[in-house]
């Protein structure tokens, strides 16, 4: 029984064989991985050259365990292609807590499944404090420091996004590890307290670790010198989407998330059968997570060279500036990904508007597309398009 399972579940192998082009493997070969790259396996026709990786997925990142939840990281060591970028996906189970501790790169988080509190204070003192769930954002300034403690029933996951691609959470500056390498008569004298008070404190850093429920959010307000000037976080899913037939984008930048100056991020949801049109940013790299959903993407990276690339819930992709690309639904459900940049403002040029807005007879001259191709394109930009 076991073995008839096997066979009817072990992936179909597919071949590097296109038309007359290709041969067969008749050496060692990984079927399940190549069943998730198919367009790696048997590229398109139009992909051609030589184009960086610009694929990862979190599930080939080194899993850190500890009491209280996980972390894996994807940086420019894992996808080196992607040097604006570093990101890490967190697991804190009810109660675990991401200990007190801040970076040399600020931090940008999407909230995926679960609930947590956050907290930070400023460098003038003011406290902050806040519950978020699912779609929900946070950002901290590089310096500033704060927590993480996961809530509820069953905890958190998150994603964390770093702007910069070397960064690594491995080198977070962390409260036990300040305090377990500061004598302890520095820090009786500046606490002003004896020394005895700190014979307990851990003896190296804790990075998540398991402690006690909090109470209600009401309960743990600190007020210090008042609120932060702008919140460290905010309600993507409440903005209300830009709805096409094809999908739905909402796109969040500094316009709207005042403390966030240097990430922007766009969520991308694209119904079976439709795509992300064609385009490309302007002003920087195009760091991507795949929330669900299976999705095709080929990127355009000038004289002469193309790839195509397959990507699945927790994959990462890269997009380099300023290459063309789309990313098409190949899946029969929502997919929903995240655009993400170290720039504090959304910004993409859409080639089906370039061609709207530049004199036809120009655009006709150069690629003999008849009128009708241009005149069925919209005025206004459509980042969703329908199959």
């Amino acid at each position: 029984m076991n073995r008839e399972r096997e066979r009817t579940e072990r992936p179909v192998r597919r071949q590097p064989i296109s038309g007359a082009r290709g041969a067969t493997i008749i050496g060692p070969t990984n079927p399940a991985r190549e069943a998730e790259n198919p367009d790696l396996m048997v590229p398109p026709s139009v992909d051609h050259g030589t184009v960086a990786n610009l694929r990862w997925s979190f599930a080939d990142s080194h899993m850190h365990l500890s009491d209280g939840g996980w972390g894996r990281e994807t940086t420019a060591r894992e996808l080196p292609i992607a040097t604006e970028v570093a990101g890490v996906n967190m697991r804190l189970t009810p109660g675990g807590v991401r200990e007190m501790h801040w970076h040399k790169a600020a931090e940008w988080a999407y909230m995926l499944k679960g609930l947590a509190r956050i907290t930070a204070i400023d460098q003038d003192g003011h406290a902050f404090q806040d519950d978020v769930g699912e779609g929900d954002l946070w950002y901290f300034p590089a310096g500033i420091p704060h927590s993480i403690q996961g809530l509820g029933d069953d905890g958190c996951e998150f994603l964390l996004v770093f702007d910069d691609g070397f960064f690594s959470e491995e080198e977070t500056f962390l409260l036990s590890d300040l305090m377990a390498h500061t004598p302890k008569d520095i820090l009786a004298k500046n606490f002003g307290v004896a020394e005895s008070a700190f014979d307990r404190i851990p003896q190296k850093d804790l990075w998540i670790f398991q402690a006690p429920m909090p109470g209600p959010l009401e309960s743990d307000r600190i007020a210090g010198a008042g609120p932060v000037p702008e919140s460290f976080s905010y309600r993507m899913l409440a903005q209300e989407p830009m709805r096409m037939r094809g999908g739905a984008v909402r796109i969040t930048d500094s316009s709207r998330f005042k403390a966030s100056k240097t990430i922007a991020a766009a969520l991308v949801e694209v119904e079976p059968g439709g795509m992300r049109e064609v385009h490309w940013h302007p002003n920087v790299d195009e760091w991507q997570y795949y929330i669900e959903g299976r999705a095709r993407m080929t990127v355009f990276a000038s004289t002469n060279n193309a790839r195509t690339f397959n990507f699945q819930a927790g994959d990462v992709g890269a997009v380099p500036f300023p290459m063309a690309h789309y990313v098409e639904n190949i899946g029969d459900t929502t997919l929903r990904f995240l655009e993400i940049f170290r720039s504090d403002h959304f910004a993409d040029v859409s080639l089906a508007q370039w061609l709207k807005l530049t004199p036809h007879e120009l655009v006709r001259a150069h690629l003999h597309v008849d009128e009708s191709v241009l005149n069925g394109i919209p005025l206004a930009k459509m980042p969703v398009v329908s199959g």
